[in-house]
């Protein structure tokens, strides 16, 4: 997925050095590792209710946490010492310990900016955002790094006073203002008008509530267990006119595909396919997004398709899920990403129900640049969906994104001028030492498309702020100009580039949505494509 999670912040303020912050903050580590030693474990409870884990480990340098809301993803973060910098990994739900993350990140205080970088490991995408000097990044949902960061006003207030402790949030880029008193042996964080208090013995959190919430998270004698999450359903809908099946796609490079493939009930003889192919970060064969409730693309695309007579094969993405291949995850490129699109095709050829002259393929996001990419290598595929497809390099992208952050920003204009001057190198570093981001940001998605011979669908939200509207119709020019005139264009108003209704479209709104359901008019536009295409 093409996409920013962490907004801009809408304030600049006073300036503190952040050297001050890395040396409270190894005091910090220090006394939490002095006090105990080994993980202690938390459990967030509401009222009887069993909510959350959280493990944190000290140590000399860095403080670990593991938080796991019952059937959330897993966030693993880390708080290193020397030079001050906070890491998340989030991982899926019930993903095993050594599962490739979902989507990582990085926040390094630096001057009055924080330094960010974001994507998954080995094509971490950077930006420079201005933030109040002496910032601390807060993990929004974690009561014990809040604990954690209560510690570093109390330093600087001499442990008792009352101090103001900036910070910024990781979930949704906002920076704040943390009122934090002491009383006793009471911590009191006051922050957005919601109060969090927090016990402490021998130097280490033994409780911390949200009163106004009715949250509490308490030291638990040993390790804990959650409840058990309920496992995420490929299955057909009971009153579906659809079946479902699992599948498992042996691919040449000696790993296989998981995916689910959905047929018209009483189809008989062979039959047209439509192919998912998911955005870049490693995604499930919904393309579900951690943080954005019951939101999966392709199992709305699946069910208005097979509603409408077209047969679907979804999968989970190279090292995701119950698909092999991990080893070759974070170098695998979007050329590499295409040739498993090409594996998933040959499957689908070698079944007796499909035709493997109707096979179509349809990509979200990275997977608009992906579908050509499978669609010059074999002329046999029918044709192509782009749904939010890129039309520029990776680099401009990247570019642009940053430049929308840094034009919001409430600073001066030599300021801003300092935060662009960051971006290049950065770029290039990335582009030096990463194969996936060298591919992306050097790869011209006009050039592939000029080459598509096959009939084009590109389907766009207006309110996208990840690939820009213009693309789509950039897209269509390009393939009209090489001599296609096979190509339809469809634009969505008030559409994110989720395809979620949306009037603002920024990243930092997705997870408020309260529809999370793909635009009924965006199925219905590929589904009577497929139709007309395919049967």
């Amino acid at each position: 997925m093409l996409h920013l999670v962490f907004a801009r912040s809408r304030r600049a303020g006073r300036i503190v050095t952040a050297v001050v912050v890395a040396l409270l903050l190894a005091g910090i580590v220090a006394r939490v590792a002095g006090a105990q030693q080994g993980p202690i474990t938390f459990v967030y409870l509401r009222g009887t209710d069993t909510l959350a884990t959280e493990t944190v480990t000290p140590g000399n340098d860095v403080v670990k946490g593991v938080l796991q809301y019952t059937g959330q993803p897993r966030l693993e973060w880390e708080q290193l010492r020397t030079p001050l910098r906070l890491t998340l990994s989030v991982f899926a739900a019930g993903s095993a310990a050594d599962a490739a993350p979902l989507q990582a990140a990085s926040f390094v205080p630096r001057g009055d900016s924080m330094a960010i970088e974001l994507g998954m490991r080995g094509a971490m995408r950077p930006q420079v955002v201005p933030a109040r000097a002496g910032a601390v990044a807060l993990i929004n949902n974690s009561l014990l790094h809040s604990a954690l960061l209560t510690v570093v006003a109390r330093e600087r207030s001499g442990e008792r006073g009352r101090t103001t402790l900036p910070v910024f949030l990781t979930q949704g880029g906002q920076l704040m203002d943390a009122t934090v008193s002491m009383s006793g042996d009471t911590t009191r964080m006051t922050m957005g008008g919601l109060d969090m208090l927090t016990i402490w013995r021998d130097g280490v959190p033994i409780e911390v509530r949200v009163p106004a919430q009715n949250l509490r998270a308490v030291r638990a004698a040993g390790a804990v267990s959650l409840p058990p999450a309920t496992p995420v359903s490929y299955e057909a809908p009971a009153d579906a006119p659809y079946t479902s099946e699992s599948v498992s796609i042996v691919t040449p490079r000696g790993y296989t595909l998981a995916g689910t493939f959905t047929k018209p009930k009483g189809a008989t003889g062979k039959g047209p396919v439509l192919v998912t192919i998911s955005g870049s970060g490693p995604q499930d064969r919904d393309s579900r997004l951690p943080g954005i409730t019951n939101y999966a693309i392709f199992r709305d695309l699946a069910d208005t398709l097979g509603r409408r007579g077209i047969a679907v094969l979804r999968y989970d993405d190279r090292g995701v899920g119950q698909s092999g291949g991990k080893a070759s995850r974070d170098s695998a490129t979007s050329e590499d990403f295409a040739d498993d699109v090409l594996s998933v095709v040959t499957f689908l050829r070698n079944r007796p129900d499909v035709d493997g002259d109707r096979i179509a393929l349809a990509g979200h996001s990275e997977g608009g640049l992906i579908a050509p990419i499978a669609a010059v290598k074999d002329p046999r595929i029918k044709a192509i969906a782009l749904l939010a497809g890129p039309a520029i390099d990776g680099r401009k992208v990247l570019v642009y994104q940053n430049e929308n952050g840094i034009k919001a920003a409430p600073v001066t204009e030599s300021q801003r001028d300092s935060l662009r001057r960051t971006i290049p190198a950065a770029l290039d570093s990335l582009q030096r030492t990463n194969r996936w981001m060298r591919y992306f940001m050097t790869t011209d998605p006009l050039v592939m498309a000029k080459s598509v011979k096959q009939p084009v669908l590109i389907l766009q939200g207006d309110t996208d702020m990840q690939v820009t509207p213009e693309q789509a119709d950039q897209l269509a020019t390009a393939l009209r100009t090489a001599g296609n005139r096979a190509v339809t264009v469809q634009h969505f108003p008030a559409t994110n580039h989720l395809f979620l209704e949306d009037a603002s479209g920024s990243p930092t709104g997705y997870q408020s949505l309260t529809n999370t359901r793909v635009r009924k008019d965006v199925r219905g536009a590929l589904a009577e494509w497929a139709v007309r295409i395919l049967r």
